[in-house]
């Protein structure tokens, strides 16, 4: 059977979780890989509305595995707290349902506090734009060999190791941004409180998916934000902090490389960005707030309006070579409906010389320029349609545009939040 990672190819928001749940129905298994609860999965089920942060969006579909790999940094409260919300909306969640890798790192209240010091201290122009909730911290731990670990919460004597070598770090930071040292006693005491609420979901999860693998299970990875804010290939420093790519597919779950048989590519058919950063196609005119309102874009857990401006065919083309995208799912092609002319950037203007890609370079990122290439748009509504024939000429002229631009196919495109409007082109989950 095939297995499917799923790739924002923007900068985040593109629709990923309606994707994933239209694919989690054939799943047998879905996968968190990587980032924390600072990013969100909007779904919308027969009328019913859920908000996802950590939960994989397989939760809400009977009898799926929902795993959160070790490639997630973990807040074990607000997870409960999650798992409660859902539960009310009446949503089955059990240790048989959902699944927490043992080797994940957890996120702990005084990574919360450095973040938002650091962006408060920071100076005009440095600031990253976090949502304040400890996800860099967090990693930065993990890396430096400090974390607190699902598995350490097992056992006390660990557990006091974990956080008097994370509290030699910490501390001295706090002291240079005049914040309190940290309750080491408190923090324990909270770990202890919350350990068996998250223990009882703990596994070895590099081994479960190993044998659903050798049974032919079907596997859907899903990761959050977009490749454009990967910590590698995004554009730093305005990033998040774990690699978003569909390479982390495999090490934030322990599968192994050779279990991805298909990358889907989440790709919006405008551009979009919370936070600071560069962005080339942004607009500030009329057109850009038109793009913001239909398409109602504000950020799932903070509520912030995103930017807006017209489809980068450079960035998608860049990140779907980058993540291996055998096929894109294309969404909210019905937010361009009534526009007289849309544009797509399929070139940069930097010192005089015209760029087919991003450079890495972040003052050069800042001063590219983008080169439109101009197109009629349709008066006639796309929203619903569910085959081609139901779409307007000039919005198939679009589609067809930008798969010649970013040099990959349309798989699936999408015309409403609900998920039934999808006209299906390859099926990801094909043998």
């Amino acid at each position: 059977m095939a297995n499917v990672v799923v790739v924002g190819a923007q900068w985040g928001d593109e629709g990923k979780g309606k994707l994933v749940d239209w694919l989690s129905e054939r799943a047998d298994v879905v996968c968190r890989f990587q980032g924390g609860h600072n990013a969100g999965h909007t779904l919308v089920i027969d009328g019913e509305v859920f908000k996802l942060n950590a939960l994989p969006s397989g939760v809400v579909r009977g009898g799926k595995l929902s795993v959160i790999g070790n490639g997630v940094v973990l807040d074990p409260w607000h997870l409960v707290e999650e798992i409660e919300k859902i539960r009310a909306q009446g949503v089955e969640i059990s240790p048989e349902t959902l699944m927490i890798a043992e080797n994940t790192p957890l996120i702990l209240p005084f990574h919360g506090e450095l973040d938002r010091a650091r962006e408060e201290a920071a100076s005009k122009g440095t600031k990253i734009g976090t949502t304040g909730r400890g996800i860099g911290p967090a990693y930065e731990d993990k890396v430096g060999r400090r974390s607190v670990r699902v598995a350490d919460l097992a056992d006390r004597a660990t557990l006091e190791a974990r956080i008097d070598r994370a509290l030699q770090h910490h501390n001295p930071l706090r002291k240079g941004l005049g914040i309190d040292a940290i309750d080491r006693d408190e923090v324990i005491a909270r770990l202890g409180e919350i350990a068996p609420k998250i223990l009882a979901y703990a596994a070895p999860v590099w081994k479960v998916l190993n044998e659903k693998r050798k049974a032919g299970k079907r596997i859907l990875f899903e990761g959050a934000q977009g490749s454009l804010l990967d910590i590698d290939f995004g554009t730093y420093p305005f990033v998040t902090s774990s690699n978003v790519i569909a390479g982390q597919a495999a090490t934030g779950t322990g599968i192994g490389p050779g279990a991805v048989d298909f990358v889907l590519g989440i790709v919006k058919a405008y551009t979009t960005r919370v936070g600071e950063g560069p962005f080339p196609t942004e607009l500030d005119d009329a057109d850009g707030q038109r793009l913001g309102e239909r398409g109602h874009e504000f950020g799932t857990v903070t509520g912030r309006k995103r930017r807006t401006g017209w489809f980068d065919a450079v960035l998608v083309r860049q990140t779907c070579q980058t993540s291996g995208v055998n096929g894109i799912a294309l969404t909210k092609l019905d937010v361009l409906d009534g526009f007289e002319t849309l544009k797509i950037c399929v070139g940069y203007e930097l010192d005089g010389d015209v760029l087919d890609y991003l450079p890495t370079a972040a003052d050069q990122q800042a001063r590219v320029r983008p080169v439109y290439e101009t197109m009629d748009g349709w008066s006639e509504s796309t929203e619903g349609a569910r085959s081609w024939a139901e779409l307007p000429a000039n919005a198939i002229k679009y589609v067809r545009r930008v798969e010649e631009l970013i040099d990959c196919p349309v798989a699936l495109l999408s015309t409403s939040p609900e998920r039934e409007d999808t006209i299906l082109v390859t099926d990801p989950f094909a043998d």
